[in-house]
């Protein structure tokens, strides 16, 4: 089977600031646990939600060996395979 594919990325540098007399991990990395319990997985939902509208596509993770804390791949698939119908 032949197969064509392209990458996106969309990439979230998260950063935190603090002020001149903090201590360093005074906050236990709070910042960065509200991110993955309700920030990252608002958003991961919200990006799923709106893929599964597209007709003719499916959505699906990938683990490309990365940590889900540090990357999660989303494949977007299209199979021609089963069709002769190769139209947008």
């Amino acid at each position: 089977m032949y197969q064509e594919d392209k990458t996106f990325t969309l990439r979230f540098s998260l950063e935190a600031r603090f002020p001149d007399d903090y201590e360093g991990d005074d906050d236990h990395h709070a910042w960065l646990r509200a991110w993955e319990a309700r920030m990252k997985p608002e958003l991961i939902k919200a990006v799923f939600e709106s893929l599964r509208r597209a007709p003719h596509w499916t959505v699906h993770t990938r683990n490309r060996g990365k940590s889900p804390e540090d990357e999660i791949e989303v494949v977007l698939e299209r199979d021609f395979s089963t069709s002769q119908s190769y139209s947008i």
